[in-house]
């Protein structure tokens, strides 16, 4: 039997450090709340905020792993074993929803949350491989081609499959200096710009006769402070590029309905019918938000008089609701809607969830098996359009988007293809209580901000437990509620006016730029890496 050539293998100490950058990684979306860590404290960091520095260090160990590395087999571990690790510090909270709330044993639930991240993994796996079988000598170029897979790799977990791009690379990056490229190139052109300064950075600090001499490495330097500092020189000399239509007061309700109770008709249920219809009925604001499934049944579910009593509270006056309830019937299919109230309509607006979740609100082929071990609330619902009208009120368009859909910006984008229909203010109403106190509320208000700062809207966020907030259109965190606790959170927020460049082109032609681009840049380095042959 042949011995296997070192060279085709991992060390245990490679293995490792692949590992604790993965790790790392994931904490750089957000810091544990629970977690304390008095040494880090000095660097007065926030315990729940992306920090932007670490990203950039794991994904730099990661490099510098790569370029060590002389086959492309243990290349492809390492970037397994990274996102792995990655992935499942990043969305472990999805064990709560499937052993607390949806009744998976214990063991299943951390196969399954296991299972998913090693998968998505694949991505990465392939593009750490493909980089080291190119062999890119020049450092320059080497940068560019790392980048271009990584940004494959990251676009193929979030669009494919219905995508799942939870705690994608960009979003650490919604407090740092390359925050000011989102409204240029969204948050994936981050993941982008920040695999390119990882992999830059790890050359830069490699030994001179592993990548050339300094004279010859010196060229990064200028190019790493210019990338760092190009967005706040320009933010001093540039205006935002939207523009203010005026102000709307808000109410948002976080009514706090233990998710075990929610949907139970004889305690979840008639608790939210009556905290949620009282709220309403005295709010002072003009407009009032109420989160997903706030009112959990069907309208025809309802008791006598709650739904007409509902349409005659807004039917006259300065006041509006926007309420989140599913919707349908038997015969017709249901929907993850929200429904809007205002003076002089007809019948209510309404918005259908077009971006659904998997195992959720639809079961994909194959799985009912999985989902048939499950006590959790699922079934086929219908989708709703891509582009939808807004709901307008005082000089506002008021653009919603339920659970997870404001993970796709690219979708979000879409609605700015018509002016006269562009959103003026985002609106997310969810209910984050399957995933316990947990990052999933701090993850998705930083999604929330990434995508104020992609197109220059504000974002308000109305949830069940936790994070209700209102963000401004340069993504600050305006007022928020503390997580699990019933409260109201009233404030105002200011609506925007204009189209940020990534939301012009994006509405126009989706992710296609990136995708054409990295590609074209990855077959150049596969005719490069022949052509040495």
């Amino acid at each position: 039997m042949t011995p296997v050539n070192a060279a085709s293998r991992l060390s245990w100490v490679q293995v490792a450090l692949a590992l604790i950058a993965g790790v790392a990684h994931a904490a750089s979306m957000a810091w544990p709340l629970s977690i304390e860590v008095p040494a880090l404290a000095l660097l007065a960091l926030h315990p729940a905020q992306p920090v932007w520095w670490l990203q950039l260090m794991a994904l730099g160990l990661l490099a510098g792993l790569l370029r060590n590395c002389q086959h492309w087999r243990p290349a492809a571990l390492a970037g397994w074993l990274f996102a792995t690790a990655w992935l499942t510090g990043t969305f472990w909270w999805t064990f709560v929803a499937l052993h607390t709330y949806g009744g998976l044993p214990a063991v299943l639930a951390v196969l399954a949350v296991l299972a998913l991240a090693a998968l998505l993994a694949l991505y990465y796996a392939a593009l750490c491989g493909l980089f080291v079988a190119l062999a890119p000598v020049n450092r320059a170029w080497a940068a560019i081609v790392f980048a271009a897979l990584w940004l494959i790799a990251e676009l193929a977990r979030g669009v494919w499959l219905t995508g799942f791009g939870w705690g994608a690379s960009g979003y650490a990056h919604v407090d740092g200096p390359l925050a000011g490229f989102a409204p240029w190139l969204g948050m994936y052109g981050l993941c982008l710009l920040s695999a390119w300064l990882a992999m830059t950075l790890a050359q830069l600090i490699r030994p001179a006769q592993a990548c050339g001499t300094w004279r010859e490495r010196a060229f990064g330097l200028p190019a790493v402070l210019l990338l760092l500092t190009l967005p706040a020189v320009y933010r001093m000399e540039q205006p935002d590029m939207s523009r203010s239509v005026g102000t709307v007061a808000v109410t948002l309700l976080q009514g706090n309905i233990p998710q075990d109770e929610k949907f139970e008709t004889g305690t979840g249920v008639p608790q939210a019918l009556q905290w949620y219809a009282a709220q309403l009925r005295d709010s002072r604001t003009s407009l009032v938000i109420a989160p997903e499934t706030a009112i959990p049944v069907l309208p025809q579910q309802l008791p006598p008089g709650y739904w007409d009593a509902l349409q005659q509270r807004f039917a006259t006056g300065q006041q509006a609701a926007l309420i989140g309830m599913p919707l349908g019937s038997y015969q017709e299919g249901y929907t993850n809607s929200a429904v809007g109230f205002k003076p002089g309509q007809a019948l209510p607006w309404r918005y259908d969830k077009h971006h659904l979740v998997p195992f959720g609100e639809f079961i994909p082929p194959f799985f009912k098996w999985f989902t048939a071990m499950m006590n959790i609330p699922l079934g086929d619902f219908n989708r709703g359009g891509l582009r939808q009208p807004p709901f307008e009120w005082q000089g506002q368009r008021l653009s919603p988007n339920i659970c997870y859909e404001d993970l796709f910006g690219e979708e979000l984008g879409r609605r700015f293809i018509d002016p006269s229909q562009d959103p003026t203010i985002f609106v997310n109403i969810s209910n984050l209580a399957w995933y316990g106190n947990s990052l999933a509320m701090d993850q998705h208000l930083q999604i929330a901000r990434m995508r104020a700062k992609e197109f220059e809207r504000p974002f308000v966020l109305a949830t069940n437990t936790g994070l209700t907030a209102i963000v401004d259109h340069r993504g600050g965190i305006v007022a928020d509620l503390a997580r699990d606790t019933r409260a109201v959170l009233v404030g105002e927020v200011e609506g925007r006016t204009g189209v940020t460049p990534y939301g012009w082109w994006v509405a126009r032609f989706g992710l296609w730029p990136f995708w054409l681009g990295a590609l074209a840049l990855v077959l150049l380095a596969v005719r490069r890496s022949l052509r040495k042959r």
